[in-house]
């Protein structure tokens, strides 16, 4: 009988424990503030969508847009909790980095925000004249 080799095993298990170790970072950073409150707007923007009903492609947009945000939030936070590791003490170049993760959180924002102008303001316009 051929079996398959170990490497495969491992690989596979390997591969389940990284999906693991993704979770278990999701899951700690369920409690951060701003991802809250990223994630109640993104829920707003599902709820409105469904109710004027957007196209796929529009639908498309939207979650690429909402991703973006809860990525770089999750990447902001991830980078304050590693520059606080490596400079508990207050450091100006430390608080520079998480100036700038924040900055990049706030590009994202504007970007979806400006998806979502430009999506739903004329559907807007539409119900507001209806």
């Amino acid at each position: 009988m051929n079996q398959l080799p170990e490497k495969t095993n491992s690989v596979w298990h390997n591969e389940v424990k990284s999906f693991g170790y993704a979770l278990a970072g999701l899951w700690a950073v369920r409690h951060e503030r701003h991802l809250q409150i990223h994630i109640a707007v993104a829920v707003a923007v599902i709820v409105a969508g469904s109710v004027v009903k957007l196209s796929g492609a529009e639908w498309c947009l939207v979650v690429f847009a909402i991703g973006l945000v809860i990525t770089a939030e999750i990447f902001n936070s991830a980078l304050e909790k590693l520059t606080d590791l490596a400079s508990p003490q207050y450091h100006p170049l430390a608080g520079k980095v998480k100036d700038i993760a924040a900055g990049a959180v706030l590009v994202a924002a504007v970007t979806a925000a400006s998806i979502g102008f430009i999506i739903f303001l004329p559907k807007l316009i539409v119900l507001a004249k209806w």
